[in-house]
């Protein structure tokens, strides 16, 4: 079979600096980890500064903590990585250090019972249409949803043999969040929609869980024939 190949270039994201909210939880640790070990310049931000820099000391790599509305200020790109509960709450204060910047919403509104886990109802439809809501002025993409935290923070991973499913209204926006995916090794960014799509790939977290419980994995998804 013939190699594919990209419609078009992505852009070079080595000189962006990427803000990771939420970077104190494994999710956002593990994607500042994968990051600053591919040698882009890395902020993790926390509502405590202080929980922040301990972080930060920990992943090491030149990573740099700080309180969330310094970390949106200081990057280029800014990753939404805190709990559903926070999200709200998280936003609300950033708008205005947002305004032009491309942010990237990984948050899964899950909740769950003894049957395990399931998707949420959310007003705007999705958490990143809710981003995208609470920041008019910023360019809103959804992605990283389905990528382990335990196998991004396992050093002795070398390549996550994962796809990053990215939506988004800005194809310029979806191109940058594409090519950070491509930036950690056996990671691909693929482009799967308008943020109206969000909704399904968030949701879709649900059944990975259900699929990591049972088989006792950590499951991801692969696009085939792309």
């Amino acid at each position: 079979m013939a190699e594919r190949v990209e419609p078009h270039a992505l852009p070079d994201v080595r000189d962006l600096t990427v803000g990771v909210l939420g970077g104190t939880g494994d999710q956002g640790r593990g994607l500042a980890h994968r990051w600053s070990r591919a040698g882009l310049a890395v902020v993790v931000g926390s509502r405590d500064p202080d929980r922040a820099r301990l972080a930060a000391a920990g992943l090491g790599h030149g990573v740099v903590g700080a309180a969330n509305l310094q970390a949106a200020e200081q990057s280029d790109v800014v990753v939404v990585a805190v709990p559903w509960s926070a999200h709200a709450s998280t936003l609300a204060p950033l708008s205005a250090a947002l305004a032009g910047r491309v942010v990237v919403d990984c948050v899964n509104p899950l909740g769950f019972d003894k049957q395990g886990a399931y998707a949420l109802p959310v007003e705007q439809g999705s958490a990143a249409e809710q981003a995208a809501a609470m920041l008019p002025q910023s360019r809103v993409v959804g992605a990283f949803h389905h990528v382990s935290a335990s196998l991004l923070l396992d050093e002795s991973v070398a390549t996550l043999d994962c796809d990053v499913m990215v939506v988004g209204d800005d194809r310029d926006a979806t191109d940058v969040v594409r090519a950070l995916a491509f930036a950690v090794p056996g990671m691909r960014g693929i482009y799967a929609g308008r943020l109206r799509n969000a909704h399904q790939v968030e949701a879709l977290t649900a059944n990975l869980i259900s699929v990591n419980r049972r088989y006792r994995a950590h499951a991801g998804v692969r696009v085939t024939d792309v």
